[in-house]
């Protein structure tokens, strides 16, 4: 059923005074944006994308196919050092089921009797936000138990500290469900960084070793499809919006 003009006009007056008056706050507030809503200007598309990487009504939408035969993420033209950096984010759908491990609290896994790693089969995406470019220091976002934000890079390194693995491990898991908006509130300062999610504070200071001074923000391919032409497991069907960012650096 289609809505009389007069309401459909309504609606779309009433979204376009929303997203006016957010970005007014934004830019009172010392921020600049980073997406226009229209096209990727600003950003690093991959060489040889074909596409994939692309602008859909008005949000940042990726289907996890990139063509380019290098990197295949999608990174800003700009660097920074440290910053506030605000964006929306959502997992459209899962590519499949994907056999996902319990992270605890201490940014070790859940074992059996044996010491094996315990995993459960359940649908996943799985897509993340380098930061400053580098790989090691990505947010991920995903739908593992353990929720967004969780340092994987960090974490899962044995060589790091157990106070590290456990501070870059999300304190609650704050992901909204499969299809709809989330939002990350990232504060970056030097080595350090605290996210909120869905305005529950997941990291606090988690320290970040080896984060270079200043770098990209990095919008993050993952998986993709397999020889049969199907994508795999955990591919990164992602889309992004309002995307904010206030530098910090003195």
């Amino acid at each position: 059923m289609r809505l009389p003009q007069s309401i459909a006009l309504l609606v779309v007056s009433n979204l376009l005074w929303s997203v006016c008056a957010y970005a007014q706050y934004e830019i009172e507030d010392g921020y600049h944006s980073l997406f226009n809503g229209q096209d990727l200007s600003g950003w690093v598309v991959p060489e040889g994308d074909n596409g994939h990487w692309k602008v859909i009504d008005g949000v940042i939408d990726y289907d996890a196919r990139s063509e380019a035969t290098g990197d295949r993420n999608l990174k800003t033209a700009a660097e920074y050092g440290d910053f506030i950096l605000k964006i929306d984010w959502r997992i459209k759908e899962a590519s499949g089921s994907y056999d996902v491990p319990i992270v605890l609290s201490d940014g070790s896994y859940l074992t059996d009797a044996a010491g094996q790693k315990l995993t459960i089969k359940m649908p996943n995406a799985d897509s993340g936000i380098y930061l400053r470019g580098h790989p090691q220091a990505q947010l991920n976002i995903w739908r593992w138990p353990v929720g967004s934000g969780e340092v994987y890079g960090i974490r899962n390194n044995r060589d790091t500290p157990p106070e590290i693995r456990a501070g870059v491990t999300p304190r609650i898991n704050a992901d909204k469900p499969i299809g709809q908006w989330n939002s990350f509130v990232i504060i970056l300062i030097g080595d350090r960084v605290t996210v909120l999610l869905n305005d529950h504070m997941v990291l606090e200071q988690a320290k970040l070793p080896g984060i270079p001074e200043r770098g990209p923000i990095v919008l993050q391919h993952h998986g993709g499809p397999g020889k049969d032409g199907k994508l795999k497991p955990a591919s990164s069907l992602v889309q992004f919006k309002n995307i904010w960012i206030k530098s910090l650096d003195r």
